[in-house]
């Protein structure tokens, strides 16, 4: 450990033989894996049991409660939370040891830069951050079915520090994912009361499409950023469509 804080890596898993193996590879250097299955069927598990991962399995229970379930799994107090389709570069993997030798937050922030369709988003463009890396004792996934959050209990940081994050290959794949998360996402709207549904569906795509592809300079990135744009905005779309088809589905 070299003086410093022990690490737990944890990483939930279905299917996903073709970016596992990049994935722990790059924190093979972590004190301890966990990866958490819900049914896979192809080579997943070989993979993370040819890495030494702790292999648990389970149900998919939701995206944020799969999580939670595989950070309480975790041997260590300092977590960090990986999807499966993520890596963390050399330089990262230094400065996360570095910070762990003595932490001065609860937990940290991690910029992730995303591979869109055929490239890697310019780096001009705007990264979004997250809640990677944190004491679990002080922290918990929020409640979202959707976009779910570490929730740290103390201050955050922000480390100069990147995930390489591959998602969805292709134009195909990324719709469906579109498609899947605004449907899951209305039980997250169904707990607020949301007005103006016909103007939202109406504006909002518009703008969620000039905020991701202007404010985020992903226009950058060509073609590859105008259609991860375009996608986003449909995204924003469905997700009201699909609530004002169920409030009249009810009313009617």
């Amino acid at each position: 450990m070299n003086g410093r804080e022990p690490l737990s890596v944890v990483v939930t898993t279905h299917n996903n033989a073709a970016t596992l193996d990049a994935c722990l590879r790059s924190v093979s250097w972590a004190d301890e894996m966990v990866v958490l299955d819900s049914g896979s069927t192809d080579a997943t598990l070989a993979i993370a049991a040819h890495y030494g991962a702790r292999i648990h399995s389970q149900p998919f229970a939701g995206y944020s409660a799969q999580k939670q379930a595989a950070i309480d799994l975790a041997s260590h107090r300092w977590v960090l939370l990986l999807d499966s389709d993520e890596s963390i570069a050399p330089p990262a993997a230094a400065l996360l040891q570095q910070v762990l030798a003595m932490p001065a937050h609860a937990g940290y922030q991690l910029w992730r830069r995303e591979w869109q369709f055929w490239r890697w988003q310019s780096a001009r463009s705007r990264l979004n951050h997250y809640v990677r890396l944190f004491d679990r004792q002080r922290a918990r996934m929020s409640e979202h079915h959707v976009h779910e959050s570490v929730q740290v209990d103390g201050s955050v940081g922000v480390l100069d520090a990147i995930i390489d994050h591959y998602g969805e290959p292709d134009i195909a794949g990324r719709t469906a994912k579109a498609n899947r998360y605004s449907t899951l996402q209305l039980a997250d709207l169904g707990r607020r009361k949301v007005s103006w549904l016909r103007l939202r569906m109406v504006a909002y795509p518009t703008v969620a499409f000039l905020r991701y592809y202007a404010l985020r300079g992903h226009w950058r990135s060509g073609w590859a950023g105008f259609i991860a744009a375009r996608i986003h905005a449909f995204y924003a779309f469905l997700k009201y469509a699909k609530l004002y088809e169920r409030r009249r589905q009810s009313r009617d």
